[in-house]
């Protein structure tokens, strides 16, 4: 008898900040969850609003210690955390927020 193996993808480690993580709150919702994405990846926005939480409230999606952008594709086994609007001005310089959704300009 063949002996088959089923391979089940890594989940994806997602963290609320801000305000997401106060709606997550008033929802009885955890802040910090799991969640599957396909073998070849979901774009963040995908597993935001698969989550309920507001896209336009968005500002950047850390994933594995990087700012990017909602058409960042997220692949099994990432880390995610979705960070709103509003962080302070210092922080998103330091952090990559102010350019995570805008694309390269030429020549970088």
């Amino acid at each position: 008898m063949e002996r088959v193996v089923v391979r089940v993808a890594d989940p994806v480690v997602v963290r609320m900040f801000g305000l997401l993580r106060d709606l997550r709150i008033e929802r009885g919702e955890p802040t910090c969850t799991e969640v599957s994405v396909a073998e070849e990846g979901t774009v963040a926005s995908e597993v935001a609003a698969g989550l309920g939480l507001p896209l336009d409230r968005i500002e950047a999606v850390f994933c594995n210690h990087s700012a990017r952008g909602l058409d960042h594709v997220v692949m099994p086994g990432d880390r995610v955390a979705f960070v709103p609007h509003g962080t302070p001005g210092p922080w998103r310089m330091l952090l990559g927020i102010r350019s995570a959704g805008e694309g390269c300009a030429p020549g970088e």
